[in-house]
């Protein structure tokens, strides 16, 4: 019988997943897919349903930005719509944050909250995928739980969207 893998930093996801009542199936693939073309090929979606997390600082303090892969943040507009500047994150910022690295950052499983915002754009989908602890994991979900398991502010992520 195969085994599924298995990795810490998926498993506190998934622990993070049942405890909002969800047990979505975590996807493993061979390869890491950690950019929003490569997950979308992976998965035969369109590369919008994919929910890239991107870690940044807003004033030096580290906020999660769930994304549609079909764009990228504007993070000058977004910092003055936020009330702050916004940043890169280090590598060791992004680990520190969410306990997990860079190209497999889950929207939970973090070890204490992110200020999270969530892309409206991620709404014109009904399934989206996002990360699950690692670069070779994603699970389905929607912009509604997304928005639940985060506690997340919806919010346009560049000019021009609604929100």
């Amino acid at each position: 019988m195969p085994t599924t893998p298995s990795h810490p930093a998926v498993d506190r996801v998934a622990e993070a997943l049942a405890g909002h009542g969800l047990s979505p199936e975590i996807v493993w693939f061979d390869d890491a897919v950690t950019t929003a073309p490569l997950a979308a090929d992976a998965l035969g979606v369109e590369v919008g349903q994919i929910a890239n997390s991107l870690v940044f600082t807003l004033d030096g303090e580290p906020i999660l930005v769930l994304t549609s892969g079909a764009h990228r943040v504007d993070t000058d507009w977004l910092g003055a719509q936020l009330g702050g500047s916004i940043g890169r994150a280090t590598k060791e910022t992004v680990k520190d944050a969410t306990g997990q690295v860079i190209g497999g950052v889950a929207p939970v499983g973090h070890p204490s909250p992110v200020r999270t915002i969530v892309d409206v754009d991620l709404a014109g989908y009904d399934r989206v995928w996002a990360a699950a602890g690692h670069a070779k994991t994603v699970f389905p979900t929607s912009f509604d739980e997304l928005v639940r398991i985060t506690g997340g502010t919806p919010h346009a992520v560049e000019p021009g969207a609604i929100a």
